[in-house]
């Protein structure tokens, strides 16, 4: 899956009184985890938010970031009443572990001693780890969500101490503005991030400081970091089939996995060959192909295909002039008959 950006309608540890025009944005721009905290709207509110959140086809997250025990346990059963998805933050899970019992709500509660708004991580490494480690062994809690760049530890050793030491995702919340932390999370081992103020205040680095702008940005780091971006783009065949004149010396397309997809012409008529472990796919561009077996003719018009099956012996014919032709193959292919020498080209020219 790869890190996970969380995306939060929040400014400075409260829900943004305009929450629902940014869901809005972020729906739009493909952001599929979106969260919000207790405090700032009213839980009537919230509860409007989340179903709109999850109508919007994303998973919700509610982080609990008030400091008494009294709010905290009215914010799990809140979270109950709402439906959210994921429940993040709090440190009273004595309290809310029996709240959340029998639900289907995931939780990640803070290790570490966690003050003020906006939250401030307090405590040593070796604290915080040994808080973790007890946490993720209580049965009901499902990852943990560390308040890291709030800390005033080392924060890079604090995301890697804690990620090490626990068998359960951990979600790095609180101050993560750029493509360098990011990549400094990814490293840790962490299985999330939230972003909010930055997004919403157009702090991002990005080409605009419009929400969706930020947003995409952010998308398109997080896929960079993962190593989720393609490099690929779209190809006519109509031009790639213009950059050659030879027949019978296919030109490499592309590939995917272990087989390579090349262009070809066909002029007349090749040899007889066949394969002796891999099928051959052709698809016939423009032209008409017809495929002689030793049993059988077939013709192949444009827009057609056809699969020889290894073993089988078979005779390309390009009939009325020049037929274009569409080839799958395995890239280590040897041919019988001949076809190692013509059909299979050791260095194939690019398409």
């Amino acid at each position: 899956m790869g890190l996970r950006f969380i995306f939060m309608l929040t400014r400075n540890d409260k829900t943004v009184k305009d929450a629902e025009q940014h869901l809005v944005t972020a729906l739009a721009a493909g952001v599929h985890h979106i969260g919000f905290k207790d405090v700032g709207l009213p839980f009537e509110q919230l509860n409007d938010l989340n179903a709109a959140i999850k109508a919007g086809g994303a998973t919700s997250y509610l982080e609990v970031v008030s400091l008494d025990k009294e709010s905290e346990v009215a914010s799990a059963k809140a979270a109950v009443d709402i439906g959210v998805d994921i429940l993040l933050g709090g440190t009273n899970v004595d309290e809310v572990l029996p709240i959340l019992m029998g639900t289907s709500i995931q939780y990640y509660p803070f290790p570490g001693r966690i003050e003020g708004h906006p939250s401030t991580l307090f405590g040593s490494i070796d604290e915080i780890v040994e808080i973790a480690q007890a946490l993720s062994a209580r049965e009901g809690v499902h990852g943990l969500d560390l308040l890291a760049y709030r800390s005033n530890e080392n924060v890079t050793g604090l995301m890697a101490a804690v990620c090490a030491a626990v068998d359960k995702p951990v979600i790095m919340a609180g101050s993560i503005g750029s493509r360098e932390r990011i990549e400094i999370v990814h490293r840790s081992g962490a299985a999330g991030f939230t972003i909010g103020t930055a997004a919403l205040d157009g702090d991002y680095p990005a080409d605009s400081p419009e929400l969706e702008t930020q947003l995409r940005s952010i998308q398109r780091d997080v896929a960079d970091v993962n190593k989720h971006l393609s490099s690929h783009r779209p190809k006519n065949l109509n031009a790639s089939f213009s950059k050659f004149t030879e027949t019978w010396s296919p030109k490499i397309a592309g590939q995917v996995n272990n087989m390579i997809i090349k262009l070809a012409k066909f002029e007349g008529e090749f040899i007889w060959y066949h394969h002796e472990m891999e099928d051959e796919f052709f698809m016939v561009h423009k032209g008409k192909l017809m495929m002689k077996f030793r049993d059988r003719d077939e013709i192949i018009h444009e827009g057609e295909f056809i699969i020889v099956p290894h073993g089988v012996e078979h005779c390309p014919v390009a009939l009325n002039g020049t037929c274009e032709v569409l080839l799958m193959q395995p890239a280590k292919k040897e041919g019988k008959g001949g076809a190692e020498v013509r059909h299979t080209v050791a260095n194939l020219a690019q398409a």
